[in-house]
């Protein structure tokens, strides 16, 4: 076998920003469809391309930007930590990894946390965390995990087990073992597959990437009853729901239960890649050191911007805001609705909702692009609202502004 070693020259200057992606593409492992524009900055609410077009952003990176782009606050949080400290070994105390730990706790029903680099890092963690508990209090025989139909908790093997995308994604097989489906907000489907062998149940409170489905009060509340009979880990996947999305610090607070592990990720570092896993002491207590661990995890630089990031999100006067906002988005959107044919549902709650429309979603996607509306996709046809939650009602009428026009006959 022969390797060629020559260097290689890949000029993309002198072309349009069509040009430059596609010929871009060739040199990358193409794991996303991309669209026909190359960002260069961002400020608050918007982004801008290398031609200097604005954008407004209801995207935001997935939901991780939640001061906004570029925010002053988390630009200074990482230059004076970088001019400390960057990187350390997880087995020596940061002074930001101590003041990040005891914010989160602080603020939480939870005991203890567990930092890492992503939101599939912190479900694979809670997974191995609530194997481990269920070996040690029921016996290696409770090894079960039971997850919903359209649930979506990362791309790692094992997050990737747990989400219904295993049964169109063959050719990743053999997937995680032990992993069992049920209906979301459907107790009667937990019933059918919990057993003395299930060591966990995980969801999201509001399910993201499956189409904006919320759960409802009632429904957690029997699954917390259903894990108490059981003894089973009740894992409360916050990634995208929690962090001031919903208008309270944690998802679990706005739907009234409390979980025995949480996990955290996109929202929690403003844009910063950064996750964590928050649990109870009954289940903290059984993982020691060797159990788990993480390179990168940790890191002060990371847990400096969690401490500043969290700080900002704690307070009363933002979660109102977001609060505020929430209300008037879902307002403004169900007065659309109404008088137009476009629009087939709206729903959600704090600063995530999803729209179904009448168009195909493709479509209607580049057509927002077009006319400066960063939005994305969830489900088979929803189109869904993440923005930053610093948006005030200005940019909130814009992209109201914008989604109307384009769904008027003749502009899609």
């Amino acid at each position: 076998m022969t390797t060629n070693t020559a260097m290689k020259e890949t000029d993309m200057t002198g072309h349009n920003m069509h040009d430059r992606v596609k010929a871009a593409e060739d040199i990358h492992i193409n794991t996303y469809k991309h669209f026909d524009i190359i960002l260069e900055r961002g400020e608050g609410a918007y982004l801008y391309d290398v031609e200097g077009k604005e954008y407004l952003d209801f995207m935001c990176g997935y939901g991780v930007t939640s001061l906004g782009h570029c925010s002053p606050i988390l630009q200074k949080a990482i230059r004076d930590q970088a001019e400390k400290l960057i990187i350390c070994a997880a087995s020596y105390m940061t002074e930001p990894r101590i003041k990040a730990a005891e914010l989160l706790v602080n603020n939480c029903c939870q005991d203890a946390v567990f930092f890492c680099n992503s939101g599939t890092e912190a479900v694979e963690g809670a997974l191995k965390f609530a194997r481990k508990w269920a070996y040690k209090t029921k016996g290696p025989e409770a090894n079960e995990i039971i997850y919903f139909e359209n649930a979506f908790h990362g791309r790692s093997m094992g997050s990737a087990s747990i989400t219904q995308k295993r049964h169109t994604q063959p050719y990743y097989g053999p997937y995680l073992e032990g992993t069992k489906m049920a209906k979301f907000n459907d107790l009667e489907s937990v019933k059918a597959v919990m057993s003395d062998k299930t060591a966990a149940v995980i969801f999201e409170p509001i399910q993201g990437e499956g189409g904006l489905f919320p759960g409802t009060k009632e429904f957690f509340e029997g699954l917390r009853e259903l894990c108490n009979t059981y003894q089973v880990a009740m894992i409360s996947d916050e990634i995208q729901t929690g962090m001031g999305r919903l208008g309270t610090v944690f998802a679990h607070s706005y739907f009234d239960y409390e979980p025995d592990i949480v996990t955290l990720a996109k929202g929690i570092g403003g844009g910063f890649p950064v996750g964590a896993v928050m649990a109870k002491k009954h289940i903290a207590q059984v993982i020691e050191p060797g159990d788990h661990g993480t390179t990168y995890g940790a890191n002060p630089l990371a847990c400096h911007v969690v401490h500043t990031v969290v700080s900002e999100i704690i307070k009363p006067e933002f979660l109102n805001h977001v609060k505020e906002m929430s209300d008037y988005l879902l307002t403004r959107l169900n007065e659309m609705k109404d008088r137009s044919n476009a629009i087939k549902d709206v729903r959600g709650h704090g600063l995530m909702i999803g729209i179904d429309t009448v168009y195909d979603i493709k479509k209607l996607m580049d057509a927002l692009l077009e006319n400066g509306l960063i939005t994305s996709q969830v489900g088979k046809n929803t189109l869904r609202f993440i923005p930053p939650l610093t948006i005030g009602k200005k940019e909130a009428d814009e992209a109201l502004e914008k989604l109307e026009y384009v769904l008027k006959e003749g502009n899609l």
